[in-house]
């Protein structure tokens, strides 16, 4: 059997897995159609005003600028770990990389990102 053979067997019984499971959750789920499953819930008590609550943009920006200085410090770990056998270039290689994430971060102060409104 070839390999673009093998490859569409193996992708033909990929998606009839998937549809037949979806089809059979869908078939044996217990079905409800009592109103108050729609209703908000936390903690057994009953809401009181809209349920639906806008956020404020700051918690968002802040969580992007965590993950990227996150994401950040991850990467830097195992570069650490290497730095002796990447010599010079691993040391280029990374200082171009915490210059665009320096970048990035003068950019979000200047626009008020990380100002508390």
């Amino acid at each position: 059997m070839s390999n673009s053979a093998l490859f569409l067997v193996v992708l033909v019984t990929a998606v009839f897995m998937v549809v037949a499971a979806l089809c059979m959750a869908i078939w044996l789920a217990p079905k409800s159609t009592n109103p108050l499953k729609g209703e908000p819930y936390e903690c057994g008590i009953q809401t009181r005003g809209p349920s639906w609550v806008q956020f404020k943009v700051g918690y968002y920006l802040i969580a992007i600028l965590f993950l990227v200085f996150d994401v950040e410090t991850v990467l830097l770990f195992p570069w650490a770990s290497i730095f002796k056998t990447l010599g010079a270039d691993g040391l280029i290689l990374v200082s171009f990389f915490i210059t665009i994430l320096a970048l990035g971060l003068v950019y979000a102060w200047k626009k008020g990102a990380l100002e508390w409104k």
